[in-house]
């Protein structure tokens, strides 16, 4: 054998050598602990551990809070901020569905001012928000349960001043409506 072949077999060696260790094994096939299995590495025996002293415990946004007893106005401004930063993208700022990302294609968004959904419970349009319905994806893990509950108030409050006779607005708003151009 030819002295630059004696030296590339060993080099060869060392490079295929890595690769014979890779097996099928995967992460999830692995040795693991449960956590209610005893453990004798940790005292009394026990797998699932005490947090940390101060550990501050993580809200889950998908929790389900009850519907408030009351529609003030600091839930219809809360509301209304939300309602901005995730509904309007599709239902647009009436909530008739038409919005910036339909126009650009996406399917068309319910309209949140038409009959059936203004027959539906507010616990269904909460719901919907949580959950979703046909193409609108559920946003549970989004919008804070209280959240929710301050876009279903602002939407209700949508439905009522879509389509509102003029003659039902208060003397000071009919005035302002009518001095606009």
């Amino acid at each position: 054998m030819r002295p630059a072949a004696r030296s590339a077999v060993p080099l060869a060696f060392l490079v295929l050598a890595p690769l014979a260790a890779c097996g099928e094994a995967d992460m999830a096939d692995q040795a693991r602990a449960k956590t209610w299995d005893k453990n004798p590495f940790f005292p009394r025996e026990i797998t699932m551990r005490q947090p940390v002293a101060g550990t501050v415990p993580r809200l889950d946004p998908a929790r389900a809070a009850p519907q408030p007893q009351m529609i003030s106005r600091a839930l219809l401004d809360q509301g209304r901020e939300r309602y901005g930063v995730f509904c309007t993208p599709c239902h647009g700022q009436d909530g008739r569905g038409a919005g910036m990302v339909v126009a650009r294609g996406f399917p068309s968004a319910g309209d949140l001012t038409a009959g059936p959904v203004r027959a539906a419970a507010a616990s269904d349009l909460y719901d919907a928000i949580a959950n979703g319905r046909r193409a609108m994806f559920g946003m549970a893990q989004m919008i804070p349960s209280t959240d929710r509950w301050a876009i279903v108030a602002y939407v209700r409050a949508l439905q009522l001043s879509q389509d509102a006779p003029v003659a039902s607005l208060p003397a000071a708003d009919r005035a302002r409506l009518e001095a606009t151009p």
